[in-house]
């Protein structure tokens, strides 16, 4: 039977080979938390922020604090994943950045070895008034597709506070993605939502943002870049609220289609109730580019390079 040691080193080993920071993780000055399916096998506390959590029967309940008027210097790291084929994990995320709080997480989920895996995150995201969190949430799946993957979030932005999300799926399969985000905005806050996803072979992606804008002057972008080959499918939802005076939101979906049956579908979807709002969007589905194509092709690369170079790119 494995060890807790082994188990850690081996997810580690992982979570270094797909741009995470060993050197964070084992750094005191660092908060960050590492979970293997309902285990966590490290955690390190640091000053101005509280990190707690739970051991529950299918996966890790984590209570996330940051304290009235600090600034966290160094981002969190928190790493969620699971090595076997097979598997369940349940995270439940609660988040509370008290007012003038300043807080980053770099997060990472590692499935390497997915054949047939679920990965289920419930998030409720408190910000508090003229604070700031950024929370970067990066994927890695193997080559299979063989993983569900049911991300939720709730999240409440405080008067004259920024909110920063991105999610980011370009590396393996992506399997099933279920993405459903909704953010309430208060007076003067900023929020941007970015979802950066590759999905290949016969990858199931959607991707539902909602975003409230109910405070004066309250701004919003919502920041979607797909591209899907093979026989891969994604449905976009982005939609956009304007509640309130002078508040000011966009929607800005982008899809690239290369392969004879993948399937792009975005709805932006914008509604204003105020009449000193205004909320704008813009969708676009295409192919890639064949000039770039030529042009890279004529330095030297073949197809599947020039492919790759466009669509890093893309997702940049």
């Amino acid at each position: 039977m494995i060890s807790i040691k082994e188990e850690y080193q081996e997810i580690v080993e992982a979570y270094g080979k797909v741009g995470g920071s060993k050197q964070a993780l084992e750094s005191r000055e660092v908060a960050s938390l590492v979970v293997h399916e309902n285990r966590v096998l490290r955690a390190n506390q640091a000053e101005g922020i509280s990190v707690k959590w739970e051991q529950q029967e299918n996966g890790v309940g984590v209570e996330l604090t940051v304290e009235e008027g600090k600034k966290i210097a160094h981002p969190v790291h928190l790493c969620f994943g699971i090595l076997p084929q097979e598997g369940l994990q349940e995270i439940s995320l609660r988040v509370n950045v008290q007012d003038g709080g300043e807080a980053s997480i770099i997060a990472h989920c590692i499935f390497p070895n997915a054949v047939n895996i679920i990965h289920k995150m419930d998030a409720n995201i408190k910000i508090g008034n003229k604070a700031k969190f950024k929370y970067h949430e990066t994927h890695y799946h193997g080559d299979f597709g063989g993983i569900k993957v049911i991300p939720k979030a709730k999240v409440e932005v405080g008067e004259k506070s920024i909110y920063h999300n991105t999610f980011s799926l370009i590396e393996g399969c992506v399997g099933m993605l279920d993405f459903n985000y909704e953010v309430f905005c208060g007076e003067k806050s900023i929020t941007e939502l970015v979802a950066k996803v590759y999905g290949k072979k016969e990858d199931d992606i959607k991707i539902s943002e909602k975003v409230n804008l109910n405070g004066r002057e309250a701004r919003s972008l919502i920041k979607s870049r797909l591209v899907l080959r093979d026989r891969a499918k994604a449905e976009v939802i982005g939609e956009t609220y304007g509640n309130a005076p002078l508040a000011r939101g966009h929607v800005d979906c982008t899809e690239i289609v290369d392969g004879e049956e993948a399937i792009a579908k975005a709805i932006p979807i914008v509604l204003v109730s105020n009449k000193e709002a205004k909320v704008t969007h813009e969708a676009a589905i295409g192919s890639i580019d064949k000039k770039q194509m030529q042009t890279l092709m004529a330095r030297g690369l073949d197809e599947e390079e020039a492919v790759k170079v466009i669509v890093t790119g893309i997702l940049k």
